[in-house]
Protein backbone atom coordinates (compact mmCIF):
# COMPACT_ATOMS: atom_id res chain seq x y z
CA UNK A 1 0.00 0.00 0.00
CA UNK A 2 3.23 2.32 -0.58
CA UNK A 3 2.00 5.14 -2.95
CA UNK A 4 3.61 7.99 -4.48
CA UNK A 5 1.33 11.20 -2.85
CA UNK A 6 1.18 13.85 -5.45
CA UNK A 7 -0.05 17.20 -4.79
CA UNK A 8 -0.54 18.66 -1.55
CA UNK A 9 -2.91 18.67 1.42
CA UNK A 10 -5.92 20.86 0.61
CA UNK A 11 -8.50 21.39 3.71
CA UNK A 12 -11.14 22.95 2.93
CA UNK A 13 -13.40 24.88 5.99
CA UNK A 14 -15.57 27.96 6.46
CA UNK A 15 -13.09 29.99 7.01
CA UNK A 16 -10.79 28.54 4.16
CA UNK A 17 -13.73 29.59 1.74
CA UNK A 18 -13.28 33.04 2.72
CA UNK A 19 -9.68 33.80 1.99
CA UNK A 20 -8.51 37.04 0.29
CA UNK A 21 -7.48 36.48 -3.60
CA UNK A 22 -3.68 36.84 -2.01
CA UNK A 23 -3.94 34.40 0.85
CA UNK A 24 -5.34 32.13 -2.33
CA UNK A 25 -2.64 33.00 -4.24
CA UNK A 26 0.05 32.14 -1.26
CA UNK A 27 -1.49 29.23 -0.54
CA UNK A 28 -1.63 28.03 -3.80
CA UNK A 29 2.11 29.04 -4.50
CA UNK A 30 2.81 26.64 -1.23
CA UNK A 31 0.84 23.53 -3.06
CA UNK A 32 2.64 23.65 -6.01
CA UNK A 33 5.73 23.58 -4.14
CA UNK A 34 5.54 20.72 -1.57
CA UNK A 35 3.90 19.48 -4.51
CA UNK A 36 7.36 19.27 -6.66
CA UNK A 37 9.57 18.09 -3.69
CA UNK A 38 8.00 15.11 -3.09
CA UNK A 39 9.98 11.88 -4.25
CA UNK A 40 8.29 10.32 -7.30
CA UNK A 41 7.91 6.53 -8.28
CA UNK A 42 8.32 5.65 -12.04
CA UNK A 43 7.04 2.41 -13.24
CA UNK A 44 5.55 -0.46 -11.40
CA UNK A 45 2.62 -0.47 -13.00
CA UNK A 46 0.32 -3.23 -12.26
CA UNK A 47 3.24 -4.58 -10.34
CA UNK A 48 4.43 -5.73 -13.94
CA UNK A 49 6.98 -2.62 -15.10
CA UNK A 50 10.42 -2.57 -12.74
CA UNK A 51 9.95 0.36 -10.56
CA UNK A 52 12.53 3.12 -9.31
CA UNK A 53 11.98 5.52 -6.92
CA UNK A 54 13.36 9.28 -8.37
CA UNK A 55 14.40 11.81 -5.15
CA UNK A 56 12.58 15.22 -5.63
CA UNK A 57 15.59 18.08 -6.53
CA UNK A 58 15.36 18.73 -3.13
CA UNK A 59 16.32 15.94 -1.10
CA UNK A 60 19.07 14.90 -3.78
CA UNK A 61 21.41 17.45 -1.78
CA UNK A 62 19.85 17.13 1.27
CA UNK A 63 20.26 13.25 2.13
CA UNK A 64 23.94 12.53 3.69
CA UNK A 65 26.18 10.37 1.89
CA UNK A 66 27.01 8.84 4.13
CA UNK A 67 23.40 7.17 5.35
CA UNK A 68 22.14 7.55 1.61
CA UNK A 69 23.74 4.59 -0.35
CA UNK A 70 22.81 2.02 2.07
CA UNK A 71 19.02 3.25 2.20
CA UNK A 72 19.14 3.81 -1.41
CA UNK A 73 20.49 0.17 -1.83
CA UNK A 74 18.14 -1.35 -0.02
CA UNK A 75 15.17 0.53 -0.90
CA UNK A 76 16.26 0.15 -4.95
CA UNK A 77 17.00 4.24 -4.68
CA UNK A 78 19.43 5.81 -7.05
CA UNK A 79 21.87 8.42 -5.65
CA UNK A 80 23.11 10.16 -8.81
CA UNK A 81 26.73 10.17 -8.73
CA UNK A 82 28.66 13.69 -8.43
CA UNK A 83 29.41 14.31 -11.43
CA UNK A 84 28.48 13.38 -14.61
CA UNK A 85 30.51 13.73 -17.65
CA UNK A 86 29.52 13.64 -21.04
CA UNK A 87 26.47 10.46 -22.03
CA UNK A 88 27.96 7.71 -20.95
CA UNK A 89 28.73 7.41 -16.99
CA UNK A 90 32.11 8.49 -16.14
CA UNK A 91 33.06 4.43 -14.95
CA UNK A 92 31.61 0.92 -15.02
CA UNK A 93 31.16 1.24 -11.18
CA UNK A 94 28.54 4.35 -11.45
CA UNK A 95 26.92 2.76 -14.24
CA UNK A 96 26.41 -0.89 -12.52
CA UNK A 97 25.26 1.10 -9.44
CA UNK A 98 22.57 3.24 -11.43
CA UNK A 99 19.07 2.89 -11.39
CA UNK A 100 18.66 2.24 -15.57
CA UNK A 101 20.88 0.31 -17.62
CA UNK A 102 21.02 3.94 -19.72
CA UNK A 103 22.20 6.06 -17.20
CA UNK A 104 21.42 9.88 -16.96
CA UNK A 105 22.19 10.11 -20.84
CA UNK A 106 24.69 12.91 -20.30
CA UNK A 107 22.25 15.00 -18.03
CA UNK A 108 19.18 15.23 -19.81
CA UNK A 109 17.42 12.58 -17.63
CA UNK A 110 17.95 14.63 -14.66
CA UNK A 111 16.99 17.56 -16.40
CA UNK A 112 13.82 16.26 -17.26
CA UNK A 113 12.60 14.50 -14.22
CA UNK A 114 13.55 17.44 -12.68
CA UNK A 115 11.18 19.15 -14.14
CA UNK A 116 8.25 16.24 -14.01
CA UNK A 117 8.66 14.32 -17.27
CA UNK A 118 10.35 10.78 -16.43
CA UNK A 119 10.72 8.47 -19.44
CA UNK A 120 10.44 4.48 -18.63
CA UNK A 121 11.32 1.59 -20.30
CA UNK A 122 11.74 -1.99 -19.44
CA UNK A 123 12.16 -5.54 -21.15
CA UNK A 124 10.30 -8.81 -19.29
CA UNK A 125 11.39 -12.01 -20.80
CA UNK A 126 10.01 -15.69 -19.55
CA UNK A 127 11.80 -18.78 -20.93
CA UNK A 128 10.08 -22.27 -19.70
CA UNK A 129 10.15 -25.43 -20.58
CA UNK A 130 8.59 -28.74 -19.45
CA UNK A 131 11.18 -32.02 -19.45
CA UNK A 132 8.94 -34.19 -17.75
CA UNK A 133 5.19 -34.42 -17.75
CA UNK A 134 1.98 -32.35 -19.71
CA UNK A 135 0.80 -33.01 -23.11
CA UNK A 136 4.45 -33.21 -24.55
CA UNK A 137 8.14 -32.20 -23.78
CA UNK A 138 8.50 -28.54 -24.58
CA UNK A 139 10.54 -25.14 -24.34
CA UNK A 140 8.40 -21.38 -24.90
CA UNK A 141 9.92 -17.71 -24.67
CA UNK A 142 7.52 -14.57 -24.17
CA UNK A 143 9.12 -10.87 -23.91
CA UNK A 144 7.45 -7.67 -23.58
CA UNK A 145 8.81 -4.44 -24.23
CA UNK A 146 7.57 -1.40 -22.67
CA UNK A 147 8.05 2.34 -23.10
CA UNK A 148 6.25 5.16 -21.27
CA UNK A 149 6.45 8.41 -19.41
CA UNK A 150 4.80 10.06 -16.47
CA UNK A 151 4.30 13.73 -16.33
CA UNK A 152 4.04 15.86 -13.30
CA UNK A 153 2.21 19.03 -13.67
CA UNK A 154 3.39 20.40 -10.78
CA UNK A 155 6.41 20.10 -11.59
CA UNK A 156 6.24 20.83 -15.39
CA UNK A 157 4.36 23.96 -14.98
CA UNK A 158 3.52 24.55 -11.77
CA UNK A 159 0.35 24.26 -11.59
CA UNK A 160 -1.20 20.42 -9.65
CA UNK A 161 -3.71 19.30 -12.28
CA UNK A 162 -2.02 15.99 -11.99
CA UNK A 163 0.05 13.33 -13.37
CA UNK A 164 -0.38 12.09 -16.83
CA UNK A 165 0.40 8.52 -17.39
CA UNK A 166 1.31 6.79 -20.83
CA UNK A 167 2.57 3.56 -21.27
CA UNK A 168 2.83 1.46 -25.04
CA UNK A 169 3.93 -2.29 -24.37
CA UNK A 170 4.94 -4.69 -27.25
CA UNK A 171 4.33 -8.55 -26.33
CA UNK A 172 5.64 -11.53 -28.29
CA UNK A 173 6.42 -15.42 -28.19
CA UNK A 174 4.58 -18.73 -27.21
CA UNK A 175 2.95 -20.06 -24.27
CA UNK A 176 4.12 -23.38 -22.22
CA UNK A 177 0.66 -23.65 -21.01
CA UNK A 178 -1.04 -23.57 -24.02
CA UNK A 179 1.03 -25.74 -25.76
CA UNK A 180 3.52 -28.58 -23.80
CA UNK A 181 1.16 -28.42 -20.81
CA UNK A 182 -2.11 -28.92 -22.69
CA UNK A 183 -3.67 -26.33 -21.70
CA UNK A 184 -3.34 -25.40 -18.15
CA UNK A 185 -5.69 -23.36 -16.44
CA UNK A 186 -2.58 -20.50 -15.20
CA UNK A 187 0.33 -19.44 -17.84
CA UNK A 188 3.52 -20.70 -16.27
CA UNK A 189 4.86 -17.14 -17.69
CA UNK A 190 3.38 -14.29 -16.01
CA UNK A 191 4.31 -11.96 -18.91
CA UNK A 192 2.63 -14.05 -21.62
CA UNK A 193 -0.90 -13.19 -22.63
CA UNK A 194 -3.62 -10.53 -23.51
CA UNK A 195 -2.78 -10.54 -27.05
CA UNK A 196 1.37 -10.85 -28.41
CA UNK A 197 0.70 -7.55 -30.12
CA UNK A 198 1.81 -3.83 -29.11
CA UNK A 199 -0.90 -1.99 -27.75
CA UNK A 200 -1.64 1.05 -25.13
CA UNK A 201 -1.71 -0.19 -21.71
CA UNK A 202 -2.47 3.42 -20.08
CA UNK A 203 -3.12 6.78 -20.89
CA UNK A 204 -4.83 8.59 -18.05
CA UNK A 205 -4.56 11.34 -15.87
CA UNK A 206 -4.12 10.57 -11.81
CA UNK A 207 -4.89 13.30 -9.07
CA UNK A 208 -3.73 13.20 -5.37
CA UNK A 209 -6.96 15.88 -4.24
CA UNK A 210 -5.16 16.14 -0.84
CA UNK A 211 -4.28 13.45 2.27
CA UNK A 212 -7.54 11.91 2.21
CA UNK A 213 -8.71 11.48 -1.38
CA UNK A 214 -7.37 10.51 -5.26
CA UNK A 215 -8.45 9.25 -8.26
CA UNK A 216 -7.37 8.40 -11.72
CA UNK A 217 -9.25 8.41 -14.73
CA UNK A 218 -8.73 7.40 -18.43
CA UNK A 219 -7.61 3.95 -20.25
CA UNK A 220 -6.25 1.65 -17.08
CA UNK A 221 -6.66 -1.79 -16.04
CA UNK A 222 -8.36 -3.18 -12.45
CA UNK A 223 -5.01 -5.01 -11.90
CA UNK A 224 -3.31 -2.10 -10.63
CA UNK A 225 -5.42 -0.87 -7.94
CA UNK A 226 -7.78 -3.48 -6.96
CA UNK A 227 -6.42 -7.04 -5.92
CA UNK A 228 -3.31 -6.02 -6.41
CA UNK A 229 0.17 -6.55 -4.58
CA UNK A 230 1.54 -4.84 -1.77
CA UNK A 231 4.85 -3.72 -2.09
CA UNK A 232 7.46 -4.73 0.65
CA UNK A 233 11.41 -3.19 0.09
CA UNK A 234 9.72 -1.19 -2.77
CA UNK A 235 9.68 -4.34 -4.85
CA UNK A 236 5.91 -6.27 -5.36
CA UNK A 237 5.94 -9.24 -4.10
CA UNK A 238 3.50 -10.75 -5.86
CA UNK A 239 5.85 -10.85 -9.26
CA UNK A 240 8.65 -12.49 -7.31
CA UNK A 241 7.35 -15.36 -9.04
CA UNK A 242 6.97 -16.02 -12.26
CA UNK A 243 3.77 -18.16 -12.58
CA UNK A 244 1.30 -16.02 -13.78
CA UNK A 245 -1.18 -17.49 -10.92
CA UNK A 246 0.53 -15.28 -8.70
CA UNK A 247 2.13 -12.39 -10.81
CA UNK A 248 0.62 -9.61 -10.66
CA UNK A 249 -3.07 -10.83 -9.03
CA UNK A 250 -4.67 -13.88 -8.06
CA UNK A 251 -5.42 -15.00 -11.62
CA UNK A 252 -8.80 -16.02 -10.45
CA UNK A 253 -9.85 -12.88 -10.49
CA UNK A 254 -9.32 -12.76 -14.17
CA UNK A 255 -10.50 -16.01 -14.63
CA UNK A 256 -14.23 -15.35 -13.14
CA UNK A 257 -15.20 -11.78 -14.33
CA UNK A 258 -14.39 -8.75 -16.13
CA UNK A 259 -11.73 -8.09 -14.29
CA UNK A 260 -9.18 -5.68 -16.37
CA UNK A 261 -5.66 -7.55 -16.14
CA UNK A 262 -2.41 -6.19 -17.18
CA UNK A 263 -1.33 -5.13 -20.64
CA UNK A 264 -5.06 -4.77 -21.42
CA UNK A 265 -6.18 -0.70 -21.16
CA UNK A 266 -9.94 -0.52 -20.41
CA UNK A 267 -12.19 3.06 -20.08
CA UNK A 268 -12.66 3.28 -16.29
CA UNK A 269 -12.02 5.23 -13.38
CA UNK A 270 -11.38 4.81 -9.37
CA UNK A 271 -11.90 6.40 -6.34
CA UNK A 272 -9.06 6.12 -3.17
CA UNK A 273 -9.87 7.70 0.31
CA UNK A 274 -8.23 7.54 2.89
CA UNK A 275 -9.80 8.46 6.13
CA UNK A 276 -6.63 8.41 8.52
CA UNK A 277 -4.92 11.23 5.96
CA UNK A 278 -2.46 8.18 5.71
CA UNK A 279 -1.84 5.01 4.16
CA UNK A 280 -3.31 3.25 7.09
CA UNK A 281 -6.86 2.92 6.19
CA UNK A 282 -7.97 2.53 2.38
CA UNK A 283 -11.56 2.55 1.11
CA UNK A 284 -11.82 2.47 -2.74
CA UNK A 285 -14.37 2.17 -5.69
CA UNK A 286 -13.75 2.03 -9.67
CA UNK A 287 -15.84 1.84 -12.97
CA UNK A 288 -14.26 -0.45 -15.81
CA UNK A 289 -15.44 -1.18 -19.06
CA UNK A 290 -16.07 -5.24 -20.17
CA UNK A 291 -14.92 -5.89 -23.18
CA UNK A 292 -14.10 -9.60 -23.87
CA UNK A 293 -12.45 -8.81 -27.57
CA UNK A 294 -9.77 -5.97 -26.24
CA UNK A 295 -7.11 -9.14 -26.00
CA UNK A 296 -7.44 -9.34 -29.17
CA UNK A 297 -4.03 -8.81 -31.15
CA UNK A 298 -5.72 -6.05 -33.57
CA UNK A 299 -7.39 -4.40 -30.56
CA UNK A 300 -3.74 -2.91 -29.25
CA UNK A 301 -5.31 0.15 -29.96
CA UNK A 302 -8.64 0.09 -29.28
CA UNK A 303 -9.79 3.31 -27.15
CA UNK A 304 -13.65 3.35 -28.03
CA UNK A 305 -16.77 1.77 -26.54
CA UNK A 306 -17.79 -0.81 -29.03
CA UNK A 307 -17.96 -5.24 -28.10
CA UNK A 308 -19.12 -3.69 -24.58
CA UNK A 309 -20.89 -6.19 -22.20
CA UNK A 310 -20.97 -4.53 -19.50
CA UNK A 311 -19.55 -2.56 -16.87
CA UNK A 312 -17.08 -4.07 -13.78
CA UNK A 313 -17.56 -2.48 -10.40
CA UNK A 314 -15.13 -2.98 -7.94
CA UNK A 315 -14.82 -2.18 -4.04
CA UNK A 316 -12.21 -2.44 -1.67
CA UNK A 317 -10.92 -2.04 2.48
CA UNK A 318 -7.30 -1.69 3.16
CA UNK A 319 -5.09 -1.80 6.28
CA UNK A 320 -1.98 -1.21 6.51
CA UNK A 321 0.34 -0.99 9.90
CA UNK A 322 4.27 -0.64 10.30
CA UNK A 323 7.17 -0.54 8.43
CA UNK A 324 9.90 -2.79 6.12
CA UNK A 325 13.36 -1.07 7.72
CA UNK A 326 12.16 0.03 11.55
CA UNK A 327 9.76 -0.12 14.32
CA UNK A 328 6.61 -2.46 13.90
CA UNK A 329 6.83 -5.12 11.41
CA UNK A 330 5.06 -4.05 7.97
CA UNK A 331 1.74 -5.65 7.58
CA UNK A 332 -1.04 -5.52 4.75
CA UNK A 333 -5.09 -6.89 4.58
CA UNK A 334 -6.99 -6.01 2.07
CA UNK A 335 -11.00 -7.38 1.77
CA UNK A 336 -12.43 -6.82 -2.00
CA UNK A 337 -15.53 -7.33 -3.94
CA UNK A 338 -17.24 -6.88 -7.51
CA UNK A 339 -20.29 -6.43 -9.43
CA UNK A 340 -20.12 -7.17 -13.31
CA UNK A 341 -23.26 -6.47 -15.04
CA UNK A 342 -22.06 -8.28 -18.23
CA UNK A 343 -24.82 -11.63 -19.93
CA UNK A 344 -22.53 -14.06 -19.12
CA UNK A 345 -23.59 -17.77 -20.38
CA UNK A 346 -23.14 -20.79 -17.23
CA UNK A 347 -19.95 -22.30 -16.49
CA UNK A 348 -21.03 -25.46 -17.69
CA UNK A 349 -21.33 -24.15 -21.48
CA UNK A 350 -17.25 -24.66 -20.90
CA UNK A 351 -17.47 -27.89 -20.09
CA UNK A 352 -16.70 -28.88 -23.63
CA UNK A 353 -12.96 -27.56 -23.39
CA UNK A 354 -12.23 -30.03 -20.99
CA UNK A 355 -12.92 -33.37 -22.64
CA UNK A 356 -10.98 -34.75 -25.50
CA UNK A 357 -12.43 -34.84 -28.83
CA UNK A 358 -14.03 -37.91 -28.88
CA UNK A 359 -16.42 -37.28 -26.51
CA UNK A 360 -19.52 -36.30 -27.91
CA UNK A 361 -21.53 -33.18 -26.02
CA UNK A 362 -24.84 -33.90 -24.84
CA UNK A 363 -27.42 -31.33 -23.91
CA UNK A 364 -24.55 -29.07 -22.87
CA UNK A 365 -26.40 -26.06 -21.16
CA UNK A 366 -25.64 -22.57 -22.73
CA UNK A 367 -28.09 -20.50 -20.27
CA UNK A 368 -27.26 -16.86 -19.92
CA UNK A 369 -27.05 -14.93 -16.61
CA UNK A 370 -26.85 -11.26 -16.55
CA UNK A 371 -24.36 -10.07 -13.35
CA UNK A 372 -21.78 -11.65 -11.36
CA UNK A 373 -20.42 -10.99 -8.12
CA UNK A 374 -17.05 -12.19 -6.20
CA UNK A 375 -14.66 -11.39 -3.79
CA UNK A 376 -11.05 -11.94 -2.44
CA UNK A 377 -9.16 -11.49 0.84
CA UNK A 378 -5.31 -10.57 0.41
CA UNK A 379 -2.88 -10.56 3.34
CA UNK A 380 0.52 -10.33 4.21
CA UNK A 381 2.84 -9.69 7.11
CA UNK A 382 6.78 -9.37 7.87
CA UNK A 383 7.28 -12.28 10.18
CA UNK A 384 11.56 -11.63 10.60
CA UNK A 385 13.89 -8.53 10.08
CA UNK A 386 17.58 -9.04 10.42
CA UNK A 387 18.30 -5.69 12.33
CA UNK A 388 16.59 -2.19 12.45
CA UNK A 389 17.35 -0.47 9.93
CA UNK A 390 18.01 -3.45 7.86
CA UNK A 391 16.74 -4.55 4.16
CA UNK A 392 16.83 -8.11 4.85
CA UNK A 393 14.06 -9.65 6.11
CA UNK A 394 11.21 -12.40 5.28
CA UNK A 395 7.58 -11.73 4.31
CA UNK A 396 4.70 -14.48 3.75
CA UNK A 397 1.46 -13.95 1.55
CA UNK A 398 -1.34 -15.45 0.75
CA UNK A 399 -4.90 -14.89 -1.10
CA UNK A 400 -7.95 -16.28 -1.38
CA UNK A 401 -10.40 -15.60 -4.38
CA UNK A 402 -14.61 -16.52 -4.20
CA UNK A 403 -16.24 -16.25 -7.37
CA UNK A 404 -19.88 -16.76 -8.63
CA UNK A 405 -20.65 -20.54 -8.34
CA UNK A 406 -23.39 -19.72 -11.58
CA UNK A 407 -20.32 -18.62 -13.68
CA UNK A 408 -17.14 -18.89 -12.06
CA UNK A 409 -14.46 -21.11 -13.80
CA UNK A 410 -12.70 -21.30 -10.66
CA UNK A 411 -14.99 -20.26 -7.87
CA UNK A 412 -12.64 -20.94 -5.11
CA UNK A 413 -8.77 -19.97 -6.29
CA UNK A 414 -5.91 -19.35 -3.56
CA UNK A 415 -2.09 -18.74 -3.70
CA UNK A 416 0.31 -18.39 -0.76
CA UNK A 417 4.11 -17.89 -0.44
CA UNK A 418 7.03 -16.21 1.73
CA UNK A 419 10.28 -14.43 0.58
CA UNK A 420 13.81 -14.08 2.30
CA UNK A 421 14.78 -10.70 1.15
CA UNK A 422 18.78 -10.71 1.42
CA UNK A 423 19.85 -14.42 1.06
CA UNK A 424 23.82 -14.47 1.24
CA UNK A 425 25.73 -11.72 3.15
CA UNK A 426 26.91 -9.97 0.08
CA UNK A 427 23.69 -10.32 -1.36
CA UNK A 428 21.24 -7.95 0.47
CA UNK A 429 18.89 -7.54 -2.81
CA UNK A 430 18.74 -10.98 -3.62
CA UNK A 431 15.43 -13.36 -3.19
CA UNK A 432 14.77 -16.34 -2.58
CA UNK A 433 10.96 -16.88 -3.06
CA UNK A 434 8.87 -20.45 -2.54
CA UNK A 435 4.79 -20.53 -3.17
CA UNK A 436 2.19 -21.48 -4.57
CA UNK A 437 -1.97 -22.04 -5.83
CA UNK A 438 -4.90 -24.74 -5.76
CA UNK A 439 -6.94 -23.51 -8.75
CA UNK A 440 -10.90 -25.53 -7.80
CA UNK A 441 -12.88 -25.63 -11.17
CA UNK A 442 -16.64 -25.29 -10.77
CA UNK A 443 -18.03 -28.50 -9.36
CA UNK A 444 -20.53 -28.32 -12.26
CA UNK A 445 -18.84 -28.92 -14.90
CA UNK A 446 -17.69 -32.56 -12.92
CA UNK A 447 -20.92 -33.10 -12.46
CA UNK A 448 -21.98 -32.51 -16.49
CA UNK A 449 -18.87 -34.94 -16.90
CA UNK A 450 -20.41 -37.52 -14.84
CA UNK A 451 -23.19 -37.28 -16.60
CA UNK A 452 -21.54 -37.84 -20.00
CA UNK A 453 -19.81 -40.76 -18.17
CA UNK A 454 -23.23 -42.25 -17.04
CA UNK A 455 -24.14 -42.48 -21.07
CA UNK A 456 -21.14 -44.72 -21.93
CA UNK A 457 -18.55 -41.86 -22.66
CA UNK A 458 -15.01 -41.68 -21.85
CA UNK A 459 -15.50 -38.18 -20.50
CA UNK A 460 -12.98 -36.88 -18.13
CA UNK A 461 -14.04 -34.98 -14.58
CA UNK A 462 -12.44 -31.39 -14.02
CA UNK A 463 -11.44 -30.96 -10.86
CA UNK A 464 -8.07 -28.71 -9.66
CA UNK A 465 -5.01 -27.32 -10.44
CA UNK A 466 -2.49 -27.15 -7.72
CA UNK A 467 1.57 -25.97 -8.36
CA UNK A 468 3.91 -24.45 -6.47
CA UNK A 469 7.05 -22.61 -7.21
CA UNK A 470 10.55 -21.88 -5.95
CA UNK A 471 13.11 -19.09 -7.57
CA UNK A 472 16.17 -17.34 -7.13
CA UNK A 473 15.92 -13.86 -7.40
CA UNK A 474 19.73 -12.76 -8.95
CA UNK A 475 19.86 -9.03 -8.72
CA UNK A 476 23.23 -7.94 -9.72
CA UNK A 477 22.44 -4.12 -10.45
CA UNK A 478 19.13 -2.03 -9.34
CA UNK A 479 18.40 -1.85 -13.13
CA UNK A 480 18.53 -6.05 -13.96
CA UNK A 481 17.03 -9.32 -12.59
CA UNK A 482 17.19 -12.98 -13.41
CA UNK A 483 15.42 -15.28 -11.53
CA UNK A 484 16.25 -18.82 -12.36
CA UNK A 485 13.43 -21.06 -10.73
CA UNK A 486 11.32 -24.18 -10.84
CA UNK A 487 7.95 -25.32 -10.87
CA UNK A 488 5.42 -27.73 -10.67
CA UNK A 489 1.87 -28.41 -11.99
CA UNK A 490 -0.39 -31.40 -10.40
CA UNK A 491 -2.79 -32.18 -13.03
CA UNK A 492 -2.52 -29.37 -15.62
CA UNK A 493 -5.47 -28.55 -17.11
CA UNK A 494 -7.22 -29.34 -13.91
CA UNK A 495 -7.71 -33.11 -15.31
CA UNK A 496 -6.17 -36.43 -15.08
CA UNK A 497 -5.61 -36.29 -18.75
CA UNK A 498 -2.17 -35.40 -18.83
CA UNK A 499 1.06 -36.53 -15.84
CA UNK A 500 2.18 -33.61 -13.46
CA UNK A 501 4.48 -31.46 -15.08
CA UNK A 502 8.14 -30.67 -13.85
CA UNK A 503 8.99 -26.99 -15.22
CA UNK A 504 12.44 -25.15 -15.35
CA UNK A 505 12.74 -21.74 -16.05
CA UNK A 506 13.98 -18.60 -16.41
CA UNK A 507 12.47 -14.70 -16.10
CA UNK A 508 14.76 -11.65 -16.81
CA UNK A 509 14.42 -8.17 -16.31
CA UNK A 510 15.77 -4.83 -17.62
CA UNK A 511 14.90 -1.33 -16.28
CA UNK A 512 16.68 1.23 -19.45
Amino acid sequence: MIRTVFGAAVVLSISGLMLSDGSARAQSTQSDVVATTRPVVVGGYANRVPARIVPAPASKQAVPASTSSKQAAAAHVYVPPSSLAGYFPPSYEEWIRGSTMTGDWGGLRTHLEDRGVHIQGHFLEDASGNPVGGKYAGVRYAHEFGLGADINFARLIHHDIGVLHILLTERAGLSLAAGPLGGAVDSVQQIFGSGETVRITRLSLEKQFNRYVSMEAGWINTENDFGQSTMHWGMSIYCQFQTNAICGMPQGLAMNGGYGWYPTAHPGAWLKLYPAGNDHYLVSAGIYNVDNTISNTHNGFKLGLDDTTGVYLPFQLGWHHGNDYTGDMDGNIRIGGYWDTSEVPIVTSKAGAYQPASVELIDLPTTQIRGRFGGWFEGDQMIQRDQSGSGRGTVIFGSFIWGDPRTALSPYFATWGIIRKGTLPNRPNDTISFGGKIAVLNPKMAQYAGMLQQQGQKAIRPSNEPAIELNYGWRPTPWATLRPGLQYVWHPGGTNRYANAFIIDMETGLTF
